[in-house]
């Protein structure tokens, strides 16, 4: 059960087990396609998603939240060059960390007011969150993850011949820096995330973690890349004991055929079936292939129970199974 200041958290509902969810935000949940990247524009994007967390907290389901940060962390990296004749630059682990810090402030501000809207008196608060991975990791020598700006191609050819950036079209939305993004090990706080859960709703995991490498005298030690955040909010389900990991992204249900005349939207699929597809190549690696990878990942390990992939909008009616897909063992 979960207690806020020694009483019943407004979590449990009729004493009955309450489902624990771990949500993992997509890139619309923090900003919009359409807006200037400023600070304000994507404070009133995570207002309206805020909304629709409060939502699902509201309906008695106990909840923790696992974002991303590929534009954020891209643009405060080229803040960073482009300031480095004033300032030396930060390198990538510091930026990925700064992200974190505040896209989780933006986050803990705006689920906090939409709880306290709906007389819920629930915490809510960020864990900074290093994410050990393997340094041999193959990821590394082939980079998949895009983060910052689009470009047009020209303009991509042009930055990767300057800063020896991989530089790759994504999704059809313009050309971006590719980075590489190594496989989620270990969380480095999950034991105070765990202790946290009881009583608060807990943003970790930012941007997939901080990613470190573990030296061989214990130590941890930053490196370049970008975890993705499906496959540490993976982790963290596992690790939790989640019974739903919820995958928000921008559309509302997984498709096959995508963008094509002979699309086909797929209300649930077992693992048979989502690894069929995978192998067909349905899946953007950029984009769908690791929400899908991830949700296969979580039923797997947890064959009685399921993943969910589907957009913000629809989160409340896909965890009803009115929409979105749903992905399970069998």
């Amino acid at each position: 059960m979960h207690v806020v200041s020694g009483q019943p958290s407004e979590f449990t509902v009729g004493g009955n087990m309450t489902e624990k969810i771990v949500i993992a935000l997509g890139g619309n949940a923090l900003q919009s396609g359409k807006d200037e990247p400023t600070a304000e524009a994507q404070l009133r994007v995570v207002r309206q998603t805020s909304e629709k967390i409060a939502e699902i907290c509201d309906k008695g389901y106990e909840i923790a939240v696992v974002h991303g940060n590929g534009p954020q962390v891209g643009r405060i990296l080229l803040a960073s060059e482009t300031a480095a004749d004033v300032t030396p630059a930060m390198p990538f682990d510091v930026c990925g960390a700064m992200s974190q810090g505040y896209i989780g402030y933006h986050l803990q501000q705006c689920i906090k007011y939409a709880l306290n809207k709906r007389n819920k008196n629930i915490p809510v608060v960020t864990v900074a969150t290093q994410m050990v991975v393997d340094e041999n990791d193959p990821a590394f020598e082939t980079p998949t993850k895009p983060i910052g700006p689009f470009y047009k191609e020209e303009e991509a050819r042009q930055i990767a011949a300057e800063k020896n950036y991989t530089m790759k079209e994504d999704s059809g939305r313009g050309w971006r820096r590719v980075v590489a993004s190594p496989l989620p090990q270990k969380i480095v706080e999950l034991h105070a995330i765990k202790k946290l859960w009881n009583s608060t709703v807990v943003i970790s995991c930012g941007g997939g973690g901080i990613p470190v490498i573990e030296k061989s005298d214990g130590s941890l030690e930053g490196v370049d890349a970008v975890i993705d955040k499906d496959f540490a909010a993976e982790l963290l389900a596992e690790h939790v004991g989640a019974d739903i990991l919820l995958i928000l992204t921008e559309v509302e249900k997984v498709a096959v055929n995508f963008n094509k005349p002979n699309q086909r939207d797929i209300t649930s699929m077992n693992l048979k079936e989502a690894d069929k597809y995978c192998r067909e190549g349905h899946f953007a690696a950029g984009s769908m292939l690791p929400k899908v990878k991830a949700a296969m990942k979580f039923v797997r390990a947890n064959p009685e129970k399921k993943a969910i992939i589907t957009s913000l909008d629809k989160a409340a009616e896909a965890l009803e199974q009115k929409t979105g897909t749903t992905v399970t063992f069998a």
